[in-house]
């Protein structure tokens, strides 16, 4: 272990941490670094020939961080430069190591798309919730966001993005993409992701986010009809979930605005349980701000929201003050 610096003493005397010290504190605690670094290995360069390359983890640490602070690849590098808790959740030290470069980034970027690491990362956190007993099952609640994309043709083909599509939601026109998710009814924590153009019905995506474990399924007004489809109706578990789709407020019969009627307080209990589906979508689009695409493509963008709903799960057992010592145990 190298020797601490005079800036590391200065900083360790700080009368407060931040946010962003608290946020990282807690992701270096709990993210399983060996398993995910074990997952890249098999692809990283080995440094047989030519430069010797960065190692897997400081360079994972590099992109969570271009993840979930959302910055390009010359201002992750930059900004690293300038933030002594971004060097020290990297582990770098300019005495004895330096910055990876942006090229080194986005190389390292392109690896983890090509060979669907992304994926292998949210599988394995889901795994490991569920076995720790913080993901439970028999209910699942879905609903999707749109993730606008840049609408301009002022770029050097003079096109939008081809895979992106618009869609019209209340009075107003959206262009980009949608993120249809399945998120556990007892805990919250997204088990299912699934990405589609804008212009394709939240229907079409949502057998494909129910488990095969489920019992009952909560949606918005949204799904109204789901169990009507013949990809329901004709699958032998799909057809036998029970599904409790909230209802349009004009269909809901009022009796008088002093009693509460059976059918409203039924609706309003649907609503109480379907409301732990906004709590991973504000995480991803508000602290994350991935409120917008940030690639071209729907593969890329893809990747970038598997690490962050792994990343939100993380958070949220953490942020709910449960106890992780059964997480840490699994990932020792």
């Amino acid at each position: 272990m190298s020797q601490k610096s005079f800036c590391d003493i200065e900083y360790e005397m700080r009368t407060r941490k931040t946010k962003r010290d608290e946020f990282l504190n807690i992701m270096n605690e709990i993210i399983p670094w060996s398993e995910w670094v074990a997952f890249i290995e098999p692809h990283y360069p080995t440094g047989k020939r030519g430069r010797p390359p960065i190692g897997i983890e400081k360079m994972l640490r590099m992109y969570l961080l271009q993840c979930w602070f959302a910055l390009s690849d010359a201002g992750l590098e930059d900004s690293i430069y300038d933030s002594y808790a971004f060097r020290s959740f990297m582990g770098v030290d300019f005495i004895y190591s330096k910055v990876p470069d942006s090229t080194t980034l986005c190389k390292f970027r392109q690896l983890l798309d090509e060979h669907g690491i992304s994926k292998k990362f949210f599988e394995a956190i889901k795994i490991t919730l569920e076995r720790a007993g913080c993901m439970m099952h028999g209910g699942s609640i879905v609903d999707a966001t749109i993730i606008q994309a840049p609408s301009s043709t002022k770029n050097k083909t003079k096109t939008r993005d081809p895979e992106m599509h618009q869609t019209k939601k209340g009075n107003q026109w959206y262009f980009g993409m949608k993120c249809h998710i399945g998120v556990d009814a007892g805990s919250g924590l997204v088990h299912s992701i699934q990405t589609t153009p804008a212009n394709i019905h939240d229907l079409v995506v949502a057998p494909c986010l129910i488990r095969p474990d489920d019992e009952f399924v909560y949606g918005d007004a949204g799904y109204l009809g789901i169990e009507k489809r013949d990809d329901v109706k004709n699958d032998a578990h799909l057809s036998k979930v029970e599904y409790r789709i909230a209802r349009r407020k004009s269909t809901v019969e009022k009796i008088s605005d002093s009693v509460i009627g059976f059918e409203k307080l039924m609706e309003t209990r649907k609503a109480s349980v379907r409301a732990k589906v906004e709590h991973p979508f504000l995480i991803v689009k508000r602290i994350f701000r991935f409120c917008k695409t940030a690639y071209r493509g729907l593969k890329k963008n893809t990747n970038r929201l598997l690490v962050l709903f792994a990343s939100s799960n993380l958070l949220m057992c953490a942020r709910a003050g449960r106890d992780l010592s059964p997480i840490r145990q699994i990932l020792a």
